[in-house]
């Protein structure tokens, strides 16, 4: 295919430039008025303490929306939630087919099924190191190794030269589970050219390499034997080889396993649905469990980052209707610490130290846990086996991306660009440049409801969180004079010994009466009148006695 005169490559970022999470990535092919897209990868991140009552958070859509019937395809590297979690919640507003190798594919059909939209949502599985062309993109798997089976790159060939996307990464030379990274397949696209390479920023400042699972795997099966007691082990679900290095540490040390969260239980399945797990010891049940002797079960758990209503935590209040850890028993947590996440964890260890639980860390145990993504002595490899022209960083904040642009430089790669989310790169033809930016924000799972990022019902959750809430009840006979009221409760408002909270409620109710007297027998008569002249009384107040500004909710009943 010999390109058009005014044909473009772009890429374009709506998320995952200048954040790790929520991966959701353009690529478009044609000349301005009527390019061809692909999306690569559809994932959401996670809600935190700005955000109360949103647990999940989605990019948004709203440029590719508006160009749906111009997307060929969404195609997942592999099945980290943080590039598959948006599918079912965004599909339906683009509405293209998706790819995906059968692992990730396997998780894919439970998250549609759960939306109901397996029977609408079409899925093609592609087969490791696979092809397909969608319009002037020509698409091969490139086998990598992370921390989830099925890890994919992707070469994306166009008439005006190939990319290099890698998706996340790690160069394991022993990752127990599936192949090693394809260095060879690289190699033969670094020969052939590479135009650019959109890549994995995570680690950029961790000099060295992240390890290997092998390694991981021997300090388990070094460890669990020694433990006495019952046995916990928290890592993340998603890491199949983890969760096989725990369970065969455990058989070593004469002990079954029992499987808690549904997590863990899913990603089994879906290890198996590919020939993984196949060969070890069948999982006992969390009723059945607790007939074991103490040393001889072993628990794995997810739960490693604090999350509130995983079964670790669950555990460690003494809500799980199954599993008791007690003075004696031991907890490995082998994962790292999320950013974000330092409180929850500490939190959660620490009701288990309270129950007189033994902890094992990364920290005292370093061995525990290996990093799935790319340090500096890795992606000085991959640039010297792909050899791109352009570097475009992805996966990490701000300042992962520029100190990426400078390790590209010293790779002597000869250009590069750091975009933000919703920077449209141009890749080809010319030098590579930012030559458009576009809507790119975020949505909120609210209730499961799919907000706006601004909207009012989050705006004044979080006014509400930080400045407490009061109301204000008054009733009134049709002439406007007071029946009952006016009636003020505080919500999340502090009191004193020598000022009670009751006190000044009391005195609020004051405020309030006094400024409904001031007003004229009309005002009096209409209830807008009054609920403004409530409202701003009792904030004045609020603020003289607490110096806050709470949320006021009024309501007038005439009698």
């Amino acid at each position: 295919m010999t390109p058009a005169p005014d044909d473009e490559l772009v890429f374009l970022p709506l998320g995952g430039s200048n954040e790790i999470g929520m991966n959701f990535n353009l690529y478009g092919y044609g000349p301005p008025h009527a390019r061809k897209w692909i999306v690569v990868d559809l994932g959401v991140t996670f809600g935190d303490q700005t955000t109360p009552g949103v647990e999940v958070i989605l990019p948004d859509p709203a440029f590719i929306e508006e160009h749906a019937d111009d997307i060929l395809g969404i195609v997942l590297t592999h099945a980290h939630e943080d590039h598959i979690g948006a599918v079912p919640w965004l599909w339906q507003r683009l509405r293209a087919p998706l790819y995906a190798t059968p692992f990730t594919a396997f998780l894919l059909r439970e998250k549609l099924r759960e939306a109901d939209l397996l029977d609408e949502a079409r899925l093609t599985e592609v087969a490791l190191s696979g092809s397909f062309t969608l319009g002037p993109f020509e698409l091969t798997l490139i086998t990598l190794t992370h921390s989830i089976p099925e890890p994919n790159g992707l070469a994306i060939r166009t008439p005006l030269g190939t990319v290099l996307h890698t998706g996340d990464w790690k160069i394991d030379p022993d990752p127990l589970l599936g192949p090693p990274t394809d260095q060879d397949a690289i190699r033969r696209l670094g020969d052939a050219g590479v135009l650019a390479m959109v890549c994995d920023s995570t680690n950029v400042f961790v000099d060295g390499e992240a390890g290997s699972e092998a390694d991981v795997r021997a300090a388990l099966t070094d460890l669990i034997p020694t433990l006495k007691g019952k046995v916990a082990a928290a890592c993340f679900a998603s890491n199949v080889a983890r969760m096989d290095s725990i369970i065969r540490a455990a058989a070593a040390a004469d002990r079954r396993v029992c499987l808690v969260g549904r997590s863990m239980i899913r990603m089994a399945a879906a290890a198996r649905s590919v020939g993984l797990l196949s060969d070890v010891q069948p999982f006992v049940s969390e009723s059945d469990a607790g007939h074991f002797p103490p040393d001889k079960i072993l628990y794995l758990c997810t739960g490693s980052q604090g999350e509130p209503r995983a079964a670790l935590a669950r555990v460690a209040d003494g809500a799980h209707p199954h599993v008791r850890l007690s003075a004696g028993d031991a907890c490995i947590f082998s994962s790292r610490v999320i950013p974000g996440n330092e409180v929850p964890i500490r939190n959660l260890q620490n009701k288990l130290a309270d129950r007189g639980v033994r902890l094992f860390t990364e920290r005292d145990h370093p061995g525990l846990h290996v990093s799935g993504h790319p340090c500096r002595d890795e992606l000085k490899r991959m640039y010297q086996w792909a050899r791109p022209r352009i570097a475009v960083p992805t996966h990490g904040e701000r300042r992962h991306l520029l100190e990426h642009v400078n390790l590209a430089r010293d790779m002597q790669v000869a250009e590069q660009v750091a975009p933000r989310n919703g920077d449209m790169v141009r890749l080809a033809p010319g030098r590579a440049a930012i030559v458009d930016e576009v809507t790119a924000g975020r949505l909120y799972v609210d209730g499961g409801m799919v907000t706006p990022e601004h909207g009012e019902a989050l705006r004044e959750r979080r006014h509400a969180a930080y400045n407490g809430m009061l109301t204000v009840a008054v009733a009134l006979d049709r002439k406007g004079r007071i029946l009952s009221g006016p009636q003020v409760r505080a919500v999340g408002l502090p009191g004193e010994a020598d000022y009670t909270l009751d006190d000044a409620v009391d005195d609020l109710a004051s405020e309030a009466e006094a400024a409904l007297k001031r007003l004229s027998a009309h005002d009096r008569d209409d209830d807008n009148a009054v609920e403004q002249a409530l409202s701003r009384a009792v904030k004045k107040a609020a603020f003289r006695i607490w110096e806050r500004r709470p949320v006021v909710e009024t309501t007038v009943l005439r009698v």
